[in-house]
């Protein structure tokens, strides 16, 4: 779990920001852990592209994890907006490229070169009403389709199947379901001591910066994007996030004050059994307006959410992903919040290597049992 303070802290770094298409609202608290070591951006234009908008949050781990999502959160955007792939349009191979050349400017980087640090990476980028969610490590990002649940990302452990193939064919192995009996993560920015291959490519790496990448379309059922790091994914399932939010959009809450309670409803009373609740904690909540007044807003939100709904089978959104890692075709396996097909028992996965900028569960199986009085 890592090391942990005797008492929370839980001053929040909280922010807002809005045009006509969205409305955002962002809050991050570092909770019982000893260090911030999360990082968050939220733009709605970059800075060479004022017609896509870009989200993502950064979980550092290790010794500088903190300055390690502090750095991604400064120049990932940078790196995939300026890439030859994203001025010819072909965002998912700019996003691909985008992480692995981040990776490598780092990696010339004296300082953290050596460094037994790293960051997962959740991105969601929008553009020409497409959602671009790409994704290395078990940072989230999730939809609400009309009040359902809809993964826009898939968390990377060592226990799934192609991850630690991967790993072994690298020359590492996978025990206790770490990475080498170490990280908890099969995939991240840095983490450089885990990328000596040389005979693999970067992609082919023990841990790779390689992201998958999701895309859906931009249309009126889609109501609002959750991107947050695992302190909030360990505690409440994908569902449970969606109708804590919905819940108070619907009452006309601001999203940055959404954040912040639901911030307080992750957080552990305590840090003396299971770890659950005692991470830093980043959401950002990202409320598709789409052009709509606030009144049209909430009159979606209000629908009613469809009484069943097939997983990932939506009439309203296809996901679409040319890997096989973040194939939604097994919910049965998934056995708690973290998705991690084979990890049943998993937690904070903190016990990684000891660092804001401004990412197909059963919901009967959540880890937390019980939850608060919303």
């Amino acid at each position: 779990m890592g090391q942990t303070l005797g008492e929370p802290i839980t001053t929040k770094e909280t922010a807002s920001c809005a045009n006509s298409y969205y409305k955002v609202g962002s809050s991050a608290m570092q909770g019982w852990r000893v260090n911030m070591e999360d990082a968050h951006t939220h733009l709605l234009a970059l800075p060479d592209d004022a017609k896509a908008a870009f989200f993502a949050v950064y979980d550092g781990h290790g010794f500088s994890g903190s300055r390690v999502s502090q750095y991604a959160g400064l120049h990932l955007h940078k790196r995939i907006v300026n890439n030859s792939f994203y001025a010819e349009g072909k965002i998912r191979e700019a996003l691909e490229k985008g992480f692995l050349d981040l990776d490598e400017q780092m990696l010339a980087d004296g300082d953290t070169k050596e460094d037994m640090s790293g960051t997962t990476a959740i991105v969601v980028l929008i553009k020409d009403d497409i959602v671009y969610c790409s994704n290395v490590g078990d940072s989230r990002a999730i939809a609400s389709i009309v009040g359902k649940e809809h993964p826009l990302s898939y968390d990377h452990k060592p226990g799934n199947d192609d991850e630690a193939k991967r790993i072994v064919e690298a020359g590492g192995w996978v025990e206790f379901n770490r990475v080498n009996g170490n990280l908890a993560l099969s995939r991240a920015l840095g983490d450089f001591a885990f990328k000596r291959n040389e005979n693999k490519s970067a992609k082919e790496q023990i841990v790779t910066a390689f992201p998958d990448v999701t895309t859906c379309d931009v249309n009126k059922d889609l109501e609002f994007i959750v991107l947050a790091c695992d302190g909030i994914w360990d505690v409440m399932s994908n569902q449970e996030v969606i109708d804590f939010c919905r819940t108070r959009l619907v009452n006309g809450m601001e999203p940055e004050k959404v954040c912040e309670e639901l911030l307080d409803r992750c957080l552990a009373p305590d840090c003396e059994l299971s770890g659950l609740g005692c991470d830093n904690m980043t959401v950002i909540l990202v409320c598709m307006l789409q052009n709509d007044s606030p009144d049209e807003y909430l009159q979606r939100l209000a629908r009613p959410a469809p009484v069943e709904v097939q997983e990932n089978n939506s009439e309203q959104v296809e996901l679409k992903t040319d890997t096989a890692t973040a194939t939604p075709e097994t919910p049965e396996l998934f056995s708690t919040p973290s998705q991690s097909p084979t990890i049943a028992h998993e937690i904070s996965d903190d016990e990684k290597p000891p660092s804001e900028f401004k990412v197909l569960v059963d919901d009967s199986k959540s880890k937390k049992e019980e939850s608060k009085d919303e």
